[in-house]
């Protein structure tokens, strides 16, 4: 069965304010999100004792304090309860946080505005997850950590389509539409190369009448593009899947932000790194950008 994944309106707002998008022609902040749903991102942080690394280093000694938005949403937070550990961003928030020797009660959360913590100045958490893109400008005033996850990109269809994808192979014969200025454009032409010329459209409305009316059979962008239109604006569309890392045209990765040049960011890395190794951050990151969404990955074979 078919699992709600955002509650629409204010999903719609968040994700559109929270991420780096592809797209050249729309809003600097619309949705964006190095792992596909199986693989992790990589990280150059050595693995080591992340508990030791952070003794002291907390805002309350003893305590981790961890912030997200208000209201949270599917995926990244379920029923707007990150304490639970329920969805991808507070299941990677608590592992991380066991890594550093804080479980249970010495974990606490709070809530923040996403511009409100990335202003400069002394943070109320010691670091924060709400879907942050890593770039140059932000690292201006604050810190990030290694990269968690970096969007891949997805293909939305109709939602009565029958289609049956699992490789890139099966792409190929198919009408493909992307939006104008995006790196889906490079996906399909360079990875896909389909059978018949790619449609570029100006506008998502646009790509949703193509759909509708069968003038393509797919519609390619980042994934979490694909669950926001899937989702709060396309009511007669769905995701059939995901593209590999190992296919590029990947979007700006996402980072847990910290107080600029705040020392447990290096303790967050080993964490990080250490999750990376052991397995645990595919595992987290399949379940709940995968298996949860609906969006299982289309292989290269």
């Amino acid at each position: 069965m078919k699992r709600q994944i955002i509650a629409v309106a204010a999903f719609a707002g968040l994700l559109l304010a929270a991420c780096g998008d592809d797209e050249s022609t729309t809003t600097t902040q619309a949705p964006a999100t190095d792992a596909p749903s199986t693989d992790a991102p990589s990280t150059d942080a050595p693995s080591g004792d992340a508990a030791a690394c952070a003794e002291g280093k907390t805002l309350e000694a003893g305590m981790l304090t961890i912030a997200t938005g208000d209201p949270a949403y599917p995926p990244y937070v379920i029923d707007d309860d990150p304490a639970s550990g329920q969805g991808f961003e507070a299941a990677l928030a608590m592992a991380v946080a066991a890594q550093m020797g804080f479980e249970g009660d010495a974990v606490s959360w709070v809530r923040t505005g996403f511009d409100e913590a990335i202003a400069p100045g002394e943070k109320t958490f010691d670091f924060n997850l709400q879907q942050y893109s890593i770039n140059a400008e932000r690292q201006q005033v604050v810190t990030f950590s290694d990269p968690y996850y970096s969007a891949p990109q997805a293909a939305i269809a109709s939602a009565d389509s029958t289609l049956q994808i699992s490789t890139i192979a099966d792409l190929k014969s198919l009408n493909i539409g992307v939006a104008a200025g995006t790196t889906s454009i490079d996906l399909v032409e360079n990875v896909i190369q389909p059978d018949s010329q790619v449609q570029i459209f100006n506008s998502n409305a646009d790509a949703n009448a193509a759909l509708v009316n069968g003038q393509i059979d797919i519609l390619v962008v980042d994934l979490p593009t694909a669950l926001y239109l899937s989702a709060a604006e396309f009511d007669n569309a769905k995701v059939i899947g995901q593209f590999p890392a190992s296919a590029g045209s990947e979007a700006e990765p996402w980072g847990m932000l910290f107080a600029k040049d705040n020392p447990l960011v290096e303790c967050v890395n080993m964490a990080l790194a250490n999750l990376t190794a052991s397995g645990e951050l595919a595992t987290i990151t399949d379940t709940w950008m995968g298996e949860y969404t609906e969006a299982p990955e289309i292989s290269m074979g």
